[in-house]
């Protein structure tokens, strides 16, 4: 086995972390000021028209309180391994999302929060943020798929046989999960993993909802409160099922951290369009949730990235 030399390896370290660091800035720069659907012009007259110091406050708030249920949530969960901070858990939670903003549907995220442990942690770090992510996807499904449904009522999108095939699709996935959950491959199974869920404190798990919960409603709400300062003028329940189909439908698809405002925003552009919106003040909307939701807490993260030191290294 090859020795690298201590200095050697700082070095590499530090390399990694402004690679990292540079590269985040370079695609958030690059995403902003080469995409020709978003008419700068038009946001900024509308943006002067109706500039407002505590709505801006209200959603930028809302993005702080966004991020910081996530924050909550993990320091909820990494008291199965060890009692953390909330200063603890928002430097992990930031530094995870910057390291795992080029991976695929945030898979870097894993290994960003593994590195705050110990090594002989890291299976249970990444079950916790399995879990995590997890039961904010499960609450995006059963919050979207209501939110299609009186979306598909109000508008017929789909029609009824096409509802009850997606519907036959997914109690047959189910079924197929349920019938091989003892298939074991290198160790792992969907069994052992039900086993090692369940072997978590349930007051972790009620906890873990509650807040998760709580998460989906600012984040969805901002998306609303966003609509209403671009004048935006439709019922409250017909914009939040299109909110809650939008999010749905895109969190099906796989996508990179950087890249997310573009999936949501193309789903957001057929929903939102079929109400009557303008696919500029669509587009611009979903960049805004993208910007205030990934960019804001990335450019924090960055710090934390910067200043890490690992338990991993000698």
């Amino acid at each position: 086995m090859i020795s690298i030399p201590h200095k050697t390896k700082q070095f590499l370290i530090l390399l990694i972390k402004i690679l990292i660091v540079a590269g985040a800035f370079y695609f958030i720069y690059d995403q902003l000021a080469n995409n020709d659907k978003l008419d700068w012009q038009k946001f900024i007259v509308l943006f002067q028209k109706n500039q407002s110091v505590s709505g801006i406050s209200f959603i930028l708030f809302l993005s702080v309180l966004n991020r910081y249920f996530e924050i909550l949530k993990w320091q909820n969960l990494a008291q199965y391994i060890h009692k953390i901070t909330v200063a603890q858990a928002t430097q992990q939670v930031l530094a995870a999302l910057t390291a795992g903003i080029f991976t695929p549907n945030g898979v870097g995220e894993y290994a960003g929060k593994a590195l705050f442990f110990n090594k002989s942690d890291t299976k249970k770090v990444i079950l916790l943020n399995l879990i995590c992510n997890g039961i904010q996807m499960i609450l995006t499904i059963i919050f979207g798929f209501f939110g299609l449904l009186y979306f598909n009522a109000e508008f017929n999108i789909i029609t009824s046989n096409a509802v009850l095939i997606l519907f036959g699709i997914l109690i047959s996935g189910l079924a197929l999960l349920f019938s091989i959950k003892k298939l074991t491959i290198k160790g792992y199974s969907i069994e052992k993993l039900i086993h090692k869920i369940n072997e978590i404190p349930k007051s972790i798990h009620q906890r873990n909802i509650f807040l998760g919960i709580c998460r989906y409603i600012v984040f969805s709400h901002q998306y609303y409160f966003l609509f209403l300062a671009f004048n935006v003028d439709l019922p409250y329940l017909t914009l939040i099922a299109a909110i809650s189909s939008v999010y749905f439908l895109a969190s099906a698809l796989p996508s990179f951290q950087l890249l997310d405002f573009a999936v949501k925003g193309s789903v957001a552009v057929y929903f939102f369009g079929i109400l009557g919106i303008n696919e500029w003040i669509v587009i611009f909307i979903s960049t805004l949730m993208w910007f205030l939701n990934v960019v804001l807490p990335v450019v924090i993260g960055s710090y934390y990235v910067l200043n890490f030191k690992s338990k991993g290294i000698a």
